[in-house]
């Protein structure tokens, strides 16, 4: 699947004004910013103007130090408010780490695919020489970049989310938070009561079990019953 780079390059103007747009709802400067990602001011400018794209990893710490849901660089909705401040020890070592992974990640999708560095170069018009620096994990990826690359593998930005690490811990927490709000408020004031908790930890429990097996307890009951 080829890939405009015009495409690229509009995509990259409404993700700097999105960013630009969390960064106030933070309340935070450009220095404040930039200091914690480990860039500097006139690199975060420059992706808040459209000129240059971050990587999906410095748009993860940034998210996380605005407390900004990720999906928020996605949508067109502007935020509003936002929550304290967030604390990672050393984010640019985290930043780094990332990086490197999904360097990885790319290089193992496009080995999958039998593809070739320079085939991937043509669909996405990315020069070879940086793929492969991407791939090394030597470079940071600009967003814009890496979604043409996971397209043109055929992939999902959401494999390439952090999911473990500190910042992936929070935005699972983020939505499970949100899970939780969209349930009914019967639902929401029966799993917040302990006396509860027993059946709420059967049911997890039991949707560990195999057809099978919850066929079979269910017909144990049904003999009991009777």
């Amino acid at each position: 699947m080829s890939v405009n780079p015009l495409a690229r390059t509009i995509r990259a103007k409404k993700l700097g004004l999105l960013i630009y747009d969390a960064r106030l709802a933070g309340r935070r400067n450009l220095d404040e910013c930039a200091s914690f990602i480990g860039i500097s001011p006139e690199t975060l400018q420059a992706y808040e103007n459209g000129s240059q794209a971050p990587s999906l990893p410095e748009l993860e710490i940034l998210a996380y130090y605005l407390n900004t849901p990720l999906d928020h660089f996605w949508s067109r909705v502007s935020r509003s408010e936002t929550a304290p401040e967030r604390q990672i020890t050393h984010p640019e070592r985290l930043v780094n780490l990332r990086q490197r992974m999904i360097g990885a990640s790319l290089r193992k999708l496009r080995s999958n695919a039998n593809l070739t560095s320079r085939e991937i170069s043509d669909r996405t018009a990315i020069p070879e020489a940086d793929l492969l620096a991407y791939e090394l994990g030597e470079h940071p990826i600009p967003l814009t970049e890496l979604e043409s690359l996971v397209s043109a593998l055929g992939s999902h930005m959401e494999n390439f989310i952090d999911q473990r690490g500190p910042v992936g811990l929070w935005m699972n927490q983020q939505q499970a938070i949100q899970k939780f709000l969209e349930l009914s408020p019967e639902l929401q004031e029966f799993v917040c009561k302990p006396l509860n908790r027993p059946y709420l930890e059967l049911a997890i429990r039991l949707s560990d079990l195999s057809v099978e097996k919850l066929r079979a307890i269910a017909e144990g009951l049904l003999e009991i019953t009777y």
